[in-house]
């Protein structure tokens, strides 16, 4: 019997061995303190969709522009306008997605007055000027005379901005806002009733970091005698270094009050006077000059140009800068507002 068992238990004890050994062996060779590769851990960061707007198509609405200078109405396709505006507000060679932000703001300034409907002093037919009193706008004849030899590049540029974001507008509770834009922060923009007297929900104060670092217009001075100064302001100038005191400002940062020998101006009528740059302003006297020094360029109300350009340097998209430079609002299709105006006629 124990002659029977013992070829067994050999077998058992060769299989054992087997199977201990063989990993150890397979191991062996790798066990060697220096590796040709190892299995990193580099986690990627989702990539950023830059194109958040999506185009709709829209119904074909012509829009007529009294254009200032040949005092004649010219009529084109609602999108070619959006074009000669973004064209005619801001240079090409800002970003791509502050020329989309861009292109928002005046399509959905061009469908508010195309609701609205609000033509005082316009001649018949026309709806907007090509002038600041509306939305600034040039043709291609035009831009092909401002570009020169980068035309094709610039336009091609500039189109794919409005391409890109074709039928959108930007709304409050579903109605278009009043998309204001400027130039240039002092580092905040403007609530609406600081400049206007009429508060709108979504145009409120907000930073704006970024316009004193990549705006050439961030800060100006001009020189004004003091004579000319008293005769614009309405004022008399007395003798020492105070010439006024700002007793307020806005919310936004700018001059709010000035008293000057007992006699209160606004920032405002006191920028729109003197034409200066800004509401955001300082002075100071040398000899018979008057010295002032302004931050920012513009109103101040709604989207800073230069503000939307530096968001967009640092990856914003047009969403994004439309959405911090006006409060609570949406992006949506302009296709049935338009379509309802249009199926009136």
């Amino acid at each position: 019997m124990l002659k029977t068992f013992q070829p067994m238990i050999a077998l058992f004890v060769v299989i054992a061995f087997v199977i201990i050994m063989i990993p150890a062996v397979l191991v062996l060779p790798f066990s060697t303190d220096q590796a040709d590769g190892k299995l990193l851990e580099k986690i990627e960061e989702p990539v950023r969709k830059k194109n958040s707007v999506k185009n709709t198509p829209s119904p074909a609405v012509p829009v007529s522009v009294f254009r200032s200078e040949s005092k004649k109405v010219e009529t084109l396709p609602l999108e070619s306008y959006v074009i000669g505006v973004v064209a005619a507000e801001m240079p090409a060679d800002f970003e791509i997605e502050a020329l989309k932000a861009q292109a928002l703001t005046a399509r959905t300034y061009i469908v508010n007055q195309l609701l609205a409907k609000d033509t005082p002093g316009l001649p018949k037919g026309a709806v907007v000027t090509d002038t600041v009193q509306h939305q600034v706008y040039k043709n291609n004849e035009e831009l092909k005379k401002i570009y020169g030899s980068d035309y094709k590049n610039k336009i091609k540029k500039i189109s794919k901005a409005v391409k890109d974001t074709k039928g959108q507008i930007i709304t409050y509770d579903g109605k278009p806002i009043t998309a204001s834009f400027f130039s240039t922060s002092n580092g905040f923009t403007e609530n609406s009733e600081a400049l206007w007297g009429s508060p709108r929900p979504y145009l409120k104060s907000v930073s704006s970091p970024w316009d004193k670092e990549i705006s050439e217009k961030f800060y100006n001075t001009m020189v004004i005698s003091v004579a000319d100064f008293e005769k614009r302001l309405g004022v008399k100038v007395s003798a020492g270094n105070q010439i006024g005191t700002i007793t307020s400002r806005t919310p936004g940062k700018r001059v709010g009050i000035v008293n000057i020998n007992g006699k209160k101006l606004t920032g405002k009528e006191i920028r729109e006077a003197l034409g200066l740059r800004s509401a955001d302003f300082s002075w100071e006297r040398k000899g018979q000059n008057i010295v002032i020094t302004t931050k920012g360029f513009g109103h101040g109300v709604g989207m800073s140009q230069y503000g939307a350009n530096g968001m967009a340097l640092e990856g914003g998209t047009a969403e994004e800068i439309v959405k911090h430079y006006y409060k609570g609002v949406a992006i949506q299709s302009s296709y049935n507002l338009l379509n309802t105006m249009t199926a009136k006629k």
